[in-house]
């Protein structure tokens, strides 16, 4: 009978991280962290704590959908805001609650960032998580405003690029939908068989609105130029041509209902302006004028990000060489354009 890799002394678990590595090729301090991440899943999605959470994201992507091959660390999470806050959003028929005015965003956006969430996450989560790895020696649990951190002693050196630490970052200013049950399983479980991994049963949103979220992500990313935050942002542009290889771009194409939602949605939440101080419309991204391709400064810091990644093993294939992403996005951006406009 296997053994639980968490009943395993830290040795055992070393060796066993060293012999995964081994078989897969790939980095034993990204197969440690991705033990900690579905750990960490199946913490939050085995409790009540999970009863209105949707994970989602680049991690998503990977561990259910199996769309890209790169290591994604960090765990995104969506808290319904129809449970977080009935109050405030009452009754609507639409895929998310939207207010009737800016002052009334401001007022669902003060409530669920500096009270609700934060209050949540230090009073409900935080005692949670932190009593379900009260057995294993060497953790430490904290939050801070809406994220949660997990931080462990690695059994191998890890990097400076990848962090012995789990963060699970919450939002709740939607409702996480279209999404659909599903199940996560540790990368090295299939190359130990003699060790039983953490596996976990996550709620999961849809890749159509994983998709939309990324392509407008990339798109103000790609209007603000310099202005914008490149640290790690690379990613979102790899994994949208990932998706597209997966042939989950299209469905998303298709799926203009979705496409719409995000728009509207982030069109009220989170507002952003691009390099000439204009504000950015996200309807403009989802009828005909998508944007994928930065410019100058932005494609510099850009490339930088995307070589870091590719130095610290983060992508589990050969991954494309900037310059050709760079020319699939916007192949893609023309695509979608040719398909989307009114």
């Amino acid at each position: 009978m296997a053994e639980h890799y968490f009943a395993l002394s830290r040795s055992e678990q070393r060796e066993a991280l060293l012999q995964a590595a081994s078989a897969s090729g790939r980095p034993a301090q990204l197969l440690e962290k991705d033990i900690w991440v579905v750990r960490s899943l199946d913490i939050l999605f085995s409790s009540d704590l999970g009863k209105h959470l949707v994970f989602k994201g680049g991690t998503a992507l990977s561990k259910v959908y199996h769309a890209i091959e790169r290591f994604s660390e960090d765990i995104d999470l969506t808290y319904d805001i129809y449970q977080l806050a009935p109050d405030l959003v009452g009754q609507q028929n639409s895929i998310d609650p939207l207010p009737a005015s800016r002052s009334q965003e401001k007022k669902w956006s003060d409530a669920i960032r500096k009270e609700r969430l934060p209050g949540w996450v230090a009073k409900e989560a935080l005692p949670f998580v932190a009593a379900s790895l009260a057995s294993v020696e060497d953790i430490s649990v904290s939050a801070e405003d809406c994220n949660l951190f997990i931080e462990y002693k690695p059994l191998l050196e890890a990097s400076s690029y990848v962090l012995p630490r789990v963060k699970l970052e919450f939002g709740a200013r939607s409702s996480g939908e279209p999404s659909q049950n599903s199940s996560v399983v540790c990368d090295a479980a299939p190359y130990v068989e003699e060790v039983e991994f953490p596996q976990a049963s996550p709620r999961v949103m849809l890749p159509s609105r994983i998709f939309w979220e990324k392509a407008t992500a990339a798109h103000v990313y790609c209007l603000q130029g310099k202005h914008g935050i490149s640290h790690r942002f690379s990613r979102h542009f790899s994994d949208l041509i990932r998706m597209q290889d997966a042939g989950l771009a299209t469905t998303a194409i298709q799926d203009k209902p979705t496409a719409q939602a995000v728009a509207t949605h982030k069109g009220w939440f989170f507002s952003e302006k691009d390099a000439s101080g204009q504000r950015i419309d996200y309807n403009h991204a989802i009828q005909g004028e998508l944007v994928l391709a930065p410019t100058e400064e932005a494609r510099t810091a850009l490339k930088e990000d995307y070589e870091s990644m590719i130095e610290e093993g983060l992508f589990f294939d050969e991954p494309l060489p900037f310059s050709e992403l760079m020319t699939r996005c916007v192949d893609l951006a023309h695509e979608i354009n040719a398909r989307m406009k009114p």
